[in-house]
């Protein structure tokens, strides 16, 4: 056997291609069973109910097939019956498979034997001479195996992770909200979560993870699982929630690891904005008179100091208010000329988009920062919240 380079994830099609599986004929499917499924140890898949002609087996992992076909007498395949060559099994330690088969009666053409290509190799026949190949991995199967896993585990991440994104967003008479997160990666750090709390009070709640990738991921989960456990002491006491969150990342993380958060609730009937801007970058609140006020920090990040302390500020809002906050995705990214997309085009974005539905200016400005820089590094996380008259 000759090992093979592994393929780049550049040169990997798209389209799901695999091998599904390869044919044994022989003469009685029945009595051939024994062999497969007793001494080879592999499992049923499926048995054709015409007389048993045709059984499909799998071994352990379940990627491919082996079909014992028993061919009509006459036919063409019939004398095919023991001649199938070279059918690989590959397993991580072919001495202990070597040995465990021989325990079962299988019978082998010798011992393991070493190859040039770093691996081990012996063969063995069924009862109708077919014969069979059994092998170790060599480096290049193992690191072609291992990619696929590591893909196979990132596309479960992804789902995970866009499901704790809002699914559904608390009805509230006198605000439109709506929120968007756009990766850059199959997963990320970047958060945001529409919390009610209950007395007709939602929190608006958005973060961004230092890092990036897989360990980002997880610490936006964590993120998401504490805010949501502890969700009713806002009700009684943001500071309590927040100080929670910080002590929580502060003694289960690494010391480089922090969160910044902007964390706003609104009361549905007060039109009382509340936040807490945990070393996030500063909302943006349009005023339906004109003008813009920024919601600068309130407090420090998140998960580097134990004795943090949490400061809240807070707002009163009017019908036609514009409430935009924002990851750093939506503003430090580049074009072709390396020019940064910024605080001021977000600004004209937001402008342009003030009089849309919120689930509608989301998108419309996401777009128009896509369209700045067409190869995004960021996650670019945003929320856009619209004050109105209550009806």
């Amino acid at each position: 056997m000759v090992g093979l380079a592994p393929i780049s994830a550049e040169a990997e099609s798209s389209l799901y291609l695999a091998i599904q599986g390869v044919t044994v004929f022989v003469k009685d499917v029945r009595q051939s069973l024994h062999f497969y499924l007793d001494q080879l140890g592999l499992r049923l898949v499926y048995s054709s109910p015409e007389a048993e002609r045709w059984t499909v087996l799998a071994a352990s992992d379940g990627n491919a097939t082996l079909s014992l076909v028993q061919p009509r007498p006459q036919s063409a395949e019939f004398g095919m019956i023991g001649r199938s060559r070279n059918v690989i099994f590959v397993t991580d330690d072919v001495d202990a498979q070597y040995r465990e088969w021989s325990d079962r009666g299988v019978r082998f053409l010798g011992p393991p034997r070493a190859e040039a290509w770093g691996g081990k190799v012996t063969g063995f026949e069924d009862p109708d001479g077919n014969s069979f190949v059994l092998v170790t991995h060599d480096a290049a199967s193992r690191e072609m195996m291992a990619q696929r896993r590591a893909k196979e585990e990132m596309e479960i991440a992804k789902d995970v992770q866009a499901r704790m994104f809002p699914q559904t967003v608390p009805a509230l008479r006198t605000l439109d909200y709506a929120g968007i997160c756009l990766q850059a990666r199959r997963v990320g750090g970047d958060y945001y979560d529409f919390i009610d709390l209950g007395g007709k009070r939602v929190a608006m709640v958005i973060g961004d993870v230092s890092g990036k990738g897989m360990p980002a991921a997880l610490l936006m989960a964590s993120l998401h699982a504490i805010l949501r456990s502890y969700r009713t002491k806002a009700f009684e006491d943001t500071e309590s929630l927040l100080s929670s969150v910080n002590r929580f990342f502060f003694e289960n993380t690494a010391d480089e690891s922090y969160v910044t958060l902007f964390f706003a609730e609104y009361d549905d009937e007060k039109l009382d904005l509340r936040f807490a801007s945990c070393g996030h970058l500063a909302g943006l609140l349009f005023r339906s008179s004109g003008g813009i006020e920024r919601l600068e920090s309130t407090c420090g990040v998140l998960g580097l100091l134990g004795n943090w302390r949490c400061a809240l500020a807070a707002r009163q809002l009017s019908p036609g208010d514009l409430l935009a906050i924002y990851t750093d995705g939506a503003t430090e990214c580049f074009n072709d000329q390396g020019e940064e997309f910024g605080e001021c085009r977000l600004i004209d974005a937001l402008g342009r988009a003030r009089n849309l539905p919120a689930h509608e200016a989301v998108k419309s400005v996401v777009n128009e920062i896509s369209q700045f820089s067409r190869e995004q590094s960021d996650d670019i996380t945003l929320i856009v919240a619209r004050c109105r008259a209550g009806t």
